[in-house]
């Protein structure tokens, strides 16, 4: 085969761009170190795939150009990318507001990309070790552990850093520098977050809190769970992609109410009472550690500067991590192929004419929700055109 595209990764972006070309009348081959396409979206929202949100926009992403993104997604829709889920018969729910889920199995997502791939005539080479790519008369030259190949155009789409375990790597970062593209410092974003003074004992408590990072951020109404390290659950996972090192987040324990006057009625209502029975609105365990410095002294003989000082750790606990979960156990990677030099049109290197860059590796990191899938699949169908038309 002397393909007119070659796709580096069988992600999800990957495959979408691979079909997409196919389709345009390109030969296409797809390589891959992995035993199967796939794998991340396999294990993707719980198993049954997150593939999109209805309400993805720009705003949803962040980059150092925070506009980048408008025109793939633009092009290629949520509901684009539903209608070819349902044309497959694939049964989907809502589950949290524009959140779309598979009913049954992420495989089907899996089945369905990798279907609409071999339907355009693609070729699959998984298990294969990609070497390097270097620059050839009218094209590339792609090396690999099975021998070189020649191509008219290359897509990166290798992914990102997040969970190793499947084989994660940095090929498409390296690659890009190689061919001039800067690339923006990466982190692990939607990641747990580690504690200095995490509390074992309130591990596997959870609730709804609203949290933010700075006046400007956005705002996440979601849940928070503890953890043996420190905290979790969707809404620090947002705020996990906004995080700088030493940055505090603000969280709001009690989210649409007033803590100060919460706790006023109670001590009012029970002047009896002990401190932690100021926090019956929070679980039994979290009230106890947050009023453990209030002593045993009954609520009437409480000061209302100590009930002050504890509605505003609640409404506005300072949450400054030591650090994160890491890759490990991070959704993403935040950061990547700097967006300034690829065209937001098509996703092709502006220095490298025929090499492309989509998904997770370029500077475009979506909230939590289907938000990444979507802009997976839209960068993918961009740059699949165009590489398609490059020949």
């Amino acid at each position: 085969m002397n393909p007119d595209v070659i796709v580096l990764g069988a992600g999800a972006a990957g495959l979408m761009a691979a079909a997409v070309a196919g389709q345009n009348g390109a030969r296409v081959l797809i390589l891959d170190h992995g035993p199967e396409p796939g794998r991340k979206i396999l294990i993707s929202g719980g198993g049954r795939c997150n593939f999109t949100h209805l309400e993805t926009g720009p705003n949803c992403f962040i980059s150092q150009n925070r506009h980048f993104a408008r025109s793939a997604l633009a092009r290629y829709t949520p509901q684009d990318f539903l209608k070819l889920v349902n044309r497959y018969g694939i049964a989907w729910h809502e589950k949290a507001r524009g959140q779309l889920f598979c009913d049954g199995s992420a495989g089907q997502i899996v089945d369905m990309l990798v279907s609409e791939c071999r339907t355009a005539g693609c070729e699959f080479r998984m298990q294969t070790r990609i070497l390097d790519v270097r620059r050839a008369e009218h094209g590339f030259i792609v090396v690999t552990d099975g021998g070189e190949i020649r191509t008219g155009s290359v897509i990166l789409a290798t992914g990102g850093l997040s969970i190793p375990k499947l084989g994660a790597s940095d090929l498409s970062l390296r690659l890009a520098r190689k061919f001039g593209l800067r690339v923006v410092p990466t982190a692990p974003a939607l990641v747990p977050l580690v504690l200095a003074d995490a509390d074992p004992e309130l591990a596997g408590v959870s609730l709804p809190i609203v949290a933010r990072v700075g006046k400007k951020g956005p705002r996440f109404e979601d849940g928070m769970v503890f953890t043996h390290r420190g905290v979790s659950g969707p809404a620090i996972l947002q705020i996990s992609s906004y995080l700088e090192n030493g940055e505090a987040a603000q969280i709001d324990l009690l989210p649409g109410q007033n803590a100060l006057n919460v706790l006023l009625k109670v001590k009012k209502d029970r002047p009896k009472a002990l401190p932690p029975s100021l926090l019956e609105a929070l679980p039994q365990r979290l009230a106890r550690a947050l009023a453990v410095g209030m002593g045993d002294t009954m609520l009437a003989n409480q000061p209302d500067r100590a009930i002050k000082a504890l509605a505003e750790r609640i409404s506005n606990w300072q949450l400054r991590p030591a650090g994160t979960e890491g890759y490990a156990k991070a959704e993403v990677m935040r950061g990547g192929i700097d967006t300034r030099d690829l065209s937001s049109q098509t996703l092709e290197a502006r220095e490298a004419p025929g090499l492309y860059a989509i998904g997770e590796a370029v500077d475009v990191t979506g909230w939590l929700g289907g938000h990444n899938f979507q802009w997976a699949w839209a960068s993918g169908v961009a740059a699949g055109q165009a590489a398609a038309g490059h020949r």
